[in-house]
C-alpha cells in the first residue's frame, strides 16, 4: 500500500493533494466480451466486486437536482437491477424525494476502488407501484422501518430526545401492526438513458465503454480516456 504523504510537509493544500497516490495497486480484470445490455454487465461487475471483498459494493452516490436547478448528492444502497433499470428507495419528504418530485432525473455513480472500476448511470426516475414500495418497506428491519416512519429527515433536530421518543413510538406501532407501511415511502427506478463503464489503467489509458439507449435498443461505444 502506498505511503500517504504527510500534509504538514507540503507548502499548501494543493501540493499535498497532488502528492496523494492514485490508482496505486489497482487490480484490473479484463473487460471481456460485452453483453447486449448494460444491466447484465453491471451485475457481472458488481458480482466481481463482491467476490473481491469490496465493502458495500451496492453503495452508490445518487445525484439529483432541485426545483431551482441546484444539484445534490448522497450515498445510498441499490435495491435491485431489472430490465427496467436500477432501483432505490426513500421517503418522499426527504430532500431526494422533493428533488425527484421537481425534476424526475438522476444519476447513480458506483466506484469499486479495489478493482479500479466506476459505473455511471444517467436517466429518468419513475415510481414503483404501491405494492413494490410496500414490499420494500416491510423488508427493512424494525428499527429501519421505525426511523423511516418517524424521522423528519434533514429537518433541524433541536432535542435528540425527541428523535428517540418518536422512533420508540414507531417501533411500538410496528410491533403491534407488522403490516404497517409508511404512506410516504417509495421505491424508485432510475431508467437509464446512458450507462458508462470505466476501467482504470495506471498508465492513464483508461477503458470507457458507453451504452446509449436509442429507441428500444442499446448502442455500444468506446470513448476516449
Amino acid at each position: 500500500m502506498p505511503t500517504t504523504p504527510d500534509r504538514s510537509s507540503y507548502p499548501d493544500t494543493r501540493a499535498w493533494i497532488r502528492a496523494l497516490p492514485a490508482l496505486g495497486g489497482v487490480a484490473t480484470p479484463p473487460v471481456g466480451t460485452l453483453p447486449e445490455s448494460p444491466g447484465a454487465l453491471f451485475l457481472d461487475w458488481m458480482t466481481q466486486a463482491a467476490a473481491a471483498g469490496v465493502p458495500e459494493p451496492h453503495a452508490a452516490a445518487l445525484s439529483t437536482v432541485d426545483a431551482e436547478g441546484i444539484p445534490d448528492a448522497r450515498f445510498l444502497l441499490l435495491k435491485d437491477v431489472t430490465e427496467q433499470g436500477f432501483w432505490f428507495s426513500g421517503d418522499t419528504r426527504s430532500p431526494k424525494g422533493r428533488d425527484l418530485e421537481a425534476n424526475a432525473v438522476a444519476a447513480l455513480t458506483f466506484y469499486w476502488k479495489e478493482l479500479g472500476r466506476q459505473v455511471r448511470v444517467r436517466g429518468t426516475v419513475v415510481e414503483g407501484d404501491p405494492a413494490l414500495s410496500a414490499r420494500d418497506f416491510r423488508e427493512r428491519s424494525i428499527t429501519a422501518r421505525a426511523v423511516a416512519a418517524a424521522s423528519r429527515q434533514s429537518e433541524v433536530l433541536d432535542d435528540p430526545a425527541e428523535y428517540d421518543r418518536a422512533v420508540a413510538a414507531a417501533v411500538a406501532r410496528i410491533e403491534a401492526d407488522p403490516d404497517f407501511v409508511s404512506d410516504t415511502w417509495r421505491a424508485w427506478c432510475l431508467v437509464p438513458g446512458t450507462v458508462e463503464f470505466w476501467q482504470a489503467d495506471a498508465g492513464r489509458r483508461h477503458v470507457r465503454q458507453l451504452y446509449r439507449r436509442v429507441s428500444e435498443r442499446w448502442i455500444r461505444e468506446v470513448l476516449w480516456p
